[in-house]
């Protein structure tokens, strides 16, 4: 069998570093917060790898993801002694560290723009995009900010538009430059040196677009391109402004110098790339598996929850993956909805089991492995700036504090509690990691059960995915096998009901897990009963 590689076998755990741990009392998580919880994360959770969402220098008009220097620590999250210790600790405990990288776009007060907006003969002015307006002052091309209004923004002293792909705080990079390239192949560089063990990298497809800035042209049935509909954004279809093929030669490139960092543990790398042209996602493989290590597969986020409908999704991914390629699954982040919201409680505990006993590499999201949902944010809280500018797509609701107890604000922070970045879930008394402990049948508990099993079982980690056939309408069943180990079953009902499951042939095996976390032993596999929106877990006889 082939070596299996961590970020293969493990799970990824996704900290928004705001929202996590608050360890100086000022209302908002820092390093020092994470470092605290690293014991809840591999001995009580059990998750293999964290990923940091950006904790860089930055004005925050993105809260961070308008970084202004790439090889520093933001003075509210601590410093960079602070990060190695939190690397250091991490190690020591055999969790695998991811940082966001941000290439697209720095803050436009990051020394480089500084001095690219400084003049138009400024040795940096071409490490952004800067091009005259038409004949009636009107921007370059009729591209859109995803934020919001133009993609372009008039600098009134050197009498040019700079390109922004999201906030006007947010220039966007000239990756056909190769001083750009190699200035942020350094920031990745700099953070190997430190330790760190792979990257995602935030909107990775953004980074090339069209040389000659074609308009985009209009799409007339104005219908959504992702899974969620971006408002004004999808007036156009999106040809030009993103996704051109030239990304493929920076990836590669990137992905070499990934490997030359890789001969004592390999080092790895995760793209955000909403595409659901799955040939065009799957291409940022590489021809030969040599750009990214995994495009994100985001076809799960806002999916109809109906056993059909999503077992096409995961029959469509394994058919289109290049040979070789790994698979990854994930159900929320910082982005997006929380799926307890989404779904209801009851089902997003068998939406925990499909993500944890899928082919692939899952990865979590902070606050759902205890069920956190989406809090109501009143108008004077709101921090988002795409929620202010285009309402109804404010990420805030599923940003709030993590909740730790049911003390003083969740255990989160000891600042008063109108002191908060955002506020916490009125339900944090009753939802949280302490009461959830010492309840054996919480969702916390179920988290711990599958990723303990997951962990402890060759066929969850590195297995061959096969789908059952001839299931009801609301069931999705497939056997995950690795050779030379026990198969393990997993059926899943979607429905509201109970359903009865005749299997096709002779199994035999012992129900090791329900989703209702109150049965186990032996199963008749002949007829299975399943409860509403039960999921079972089942080792097979060999």
């Amino acid at each position: 069998m082939t070596q299996m590689l961590w970020w293969q076998t493990g799970v990824i755990y996704q900290i928004y570093p705001r929202s996590f741990k608050d360890t100086t009392g000022n209302g908002i998580g820092d390093l020092s917060g994470v470092i605290e919880k690293l014991d809840y994360l591999s001995d009580t959770l059990g998750v293999d790898a964290i990923w940091l969402s950006p904790f860089y220098p930055s004005p925050m008009a993105d809260f961070g993801y308008d970084v202004a220097n790439y090889v520093d620590v933001h003075p509210m999250f601590g410093d960079l002694q602070t990060f190695d210790e939190l690397v250091l600790q991490a190690h020591r405990r055999n969790l695998k560290v991811i940082i966001d990288l941000v290439p697209n776009h720095t803050s436009d007060q990051h020394r480089w723009f500084v001095e690219s907006r400084a003049s138009r003969e400024n040795p940096k002015r071409d490490w952004y995009v800067w091009r005259d307006a038409r004949p009636d002052g009107s921007p370059p091309n009729n591209w859109l900010s995803v934020f919001g209004g133009s993609a372009w923004e008039w600098d009134q002293a050197t009498q040019q538009y700079y390109q922004h792909s999201f906030l006007k705080e947010q220039p966007d990079l000239n990756w056909r430059n190769p001083q750009v390239k190699e200035a942020m192949f350094d920031v990745v560089r700099f953070w190997l040196e430190r330790g760190v063990d792979g990257f995602r990298i935030d909107v990775a497809h953004y980074i090339m677009k069209d040389p000659d800035l074609r308009d985009n042209p209009p799409n007339k049935a104005h219908e959504a391109q992702i899974h969620k509909s971006l408002g004004a954004y999808d007036s156009q279809i999106h040809l030009y402004d993103k996704g051109h093929p030239d990304a493929h030669q920076v990836y590669h490139e990137f992905r070499q110098l990934l490997d030359e960092y890789s001969h004592d543990q390999p080092r790895f790398s995760i793209g955000e790339v909403h595409i659901f042209d799955w040939p065009v996602w799957a291409s940022y493989y590489g021809k030969n598996l040599d750009e990214i290590h995994m495009p994100f597969n985001f076809t799960l986020l806002g999916v109809k929850w109906q056993a059909r409908v999503v077992r096409s999704l995961v029959d469509r991914l394994e058919a289109v993956l290049p040979a070789g390629a790994w698979p990854n699954y994930v159900l929320g982040n910082h982005d997006e909805p929380r799926f307890a919201s989404h779904l209801g409680m009851e089902a997003s505990r068998t939406a925990a089991m499909l993500l944890l006993t899928l082919r692939g590499t899952p990865t979590l999201y902070y606050g759902d492995e205890i069920g956190m949902t989406d809090v109501s944010i009143p108008v004077e809280k709101r921090q988002d700036p795409w929620g202010k500018r285009v309402p109804g797509l404010g990420r805030d609701p599923q940003r709030t504090p993590m909740q730790w107890t049911s003390g003083l604000n969740a255990g989160f922070s000891t600042a008063d509690p109108q002191a908060l970045w955002l506020p916490l879930s009125p339900d944090y008394q009753r939802v949280n990691v302490a009461v959830e402990l010492n309840d054996p049948r919480s969702m916390l508990n179920l988290y711990c059960s599958l990723l303990t099993y997951r962990r402890s079982h060759l066929s969850l980690q590195t297995g061959a995915y096969q789908p059952l056939d001839k299931m009801p309408e609301d069931v999705f069943a497939y056997v995950r096998r690795a050779q030379g180990f026990p198969g393990i079953l997993v059926v899943l009902n979607f429905a509201s009901a109970a359903v009865e499951a005749q299997l096709p042939g002779e199994w035999v095996g012992r129900l090791v897990l329900s989703t209702h976390m109150d049965r186990g032993g032996e199963i008749d596999l002949q007829r299975l009963n399943l409860r509403a929106f039960e999921g079972l877990l089942i080792e097979l006889d060999a």
